[in-house]
């Protein structure tokens, strides 16, 4: 199953006592928060569920797949994410 934006909106709306454009407000507001932090290269630890950082990728030589022919990537960022030891447990339980 996949969470969606309104599926977290729907389970913060019937799980807290919260009016529907409240619960959607909240969930914007996490996710421009969040969106923020890892855009100004900043680490976001959710106490309990992981951590979510950035790194940069140097620039690399790859290879088109479909042609062979090679090719440089650009150095980039990218987000991972660390799941906390509470929630490796319990999804390993």
């Amino acid at each position: 199953m996949t969470l969606t934006k309104a599926d977290l909106v729907q389970k913060v709306y019937q799980t807290h006592d919260l009016t529907k454009v409240q619960a959607i407000d909240a969930v914007e507001k996490f996710l421009s928060i969040s969106k923020n932090c890892l855009e100004n290269g900043e680490d976001l630890l959710v106490s309990g569920f992981g951590k979510f950082n950035v790194k940069e990728k140097k620039a690399r030589r790859g290879r088109n797949p479909q042609t062979g022919d090679e090719l440089i990537l650009a150095e980039r960022k990218v987000v991972t994410f660390k799941p906390s030891g509470i929630l490796r447990d319990k999804i390993n339980e």
